[in-house]
């Protein structure tokens, strides 16, 4: 039995690992998922990461890849600014939840984030453009495991940040009881559209 904890002192939060368990199996490639090279879309209109209804968004345009795998690319403008003339932290981070989210249209498994973890390695100037590449790693019952990178100018330009994430498998029932239900019920009404299985990339 645990001691509480003394007086002031606040007691450790448990961290859930982003690195799957030696028994988590490789991820699998729905039969039905976009050939490489095909851009996914947006998965909403007024997502700040890929909606091309926000202003200010990132406007990220995401791209199949092989395997379980996406890139994405996004210029950094006035808008994303945190310290004058470089990108604010918080909306790379966002970036990468965004893209690593496409994974999960490959599989064709609707899931949201459990856990994200962003080191912050070079400073990312306004006026550049940030491609970011992700990857399912493993999958175990139902928690997916994904790495991301971000690079200046290009698949091949400098290492600027870098993701871990875990995810976790949900119904769709969690988007129509934590959502707007109506426009999710559009959505689940309509399964033969693209745009329909995207929508379940969202973390509301």
């Amino acid at each position: 039995m645990s001691q509480p904890a003394a007086p002031g002192v606040v007691p450790p939060v448990p961290v859930t690992p982003t690195t799957p368990p030696p028994d988590a199996r490789p991820p699998q490639r729905h039969p039905e998922a976009p050939p490489p090279g095909t851009e996914l879309g947006q998965h909403y209109p007024m997502c700040f990461a890929c909606g091309d209804q926000q202003p200010y968004g990132l406007h990220l345009k995401v791209s199949a890849a092989e395997g379980v795998a996406v890139t994405a690319e996004f210029e950094v403008g006035p808008g994303h600014q945190g310290a004058p003339g470089l990108i604010h932290g918080g909306l790379l981070t966002l970036a990468f939840d965004e893209v690593i989210g496409a994974l999960h249209w490959l599989m064709q498994i609707p899931a949201v984030t459990g856990r994200l973890e962003t080191d912050f390695l070079k400073p990312v100037p306004l006026g550049r453009t940030v491609h970011i590449s992700a990857r399912c790693i493993g999958v175990h019952r139902r928690k997916l495991y994904h790495r991301a990178e971000g690079r200046l100018d290009g698949p091949d330009g400098e290492l600027v940040a870098r993701s871990a994430a875990l995810f976790v498998q949900v119904e769709l029932e969690h988007f129509t009881k934590h959502g707007r239900a109506q426009e999710v019920r559009e959505v689940l009404d309509h399964p033969e559209s693209y745009e329909a299985l995207r929508a379940f990339e969202v973390n509301p």
